[in-house]
């Protein structure tokens, strides 16, 4: 059962397109793979953020962020942020 909730937060991740959805995603993966590593909530909000980290500086990275516009668009630009 854990594999495939592993699976399946492995597979949002993948397929997200805002930089929000991927730290989002991304955190959650951390969560749950770090629960099931150390049976433990301590362990859950440990992976939760550094999945959710990790995720957000792969993404921004490059300066570059996904966003979607009011009609479901998605376009790339520089980070509002950085």
């Amino acid at each position: 059962m854990r594999a495939l909730i592993i699976a399946l937060l492995a597979a949002a991740t993948l397929t997200a397109c805002t930089t929000a959805e991927k730290t989002a995603s991304g955190a959650g993966l951390g969560a749950v793979i770090g629960g099931a590593a150390t049976n433990s909530v301590g362990g859950a909000v440990a992976g939760a953020l550094i999945g959710g980290f990790g995720t957000y500086i792969a993404t921004t990275g490059d300066g570059q962020c996904q966003y979607r516009n009011s009609r479901g668009q998605i376009y790339t630009t520089r980070c509002h942020w950085l």
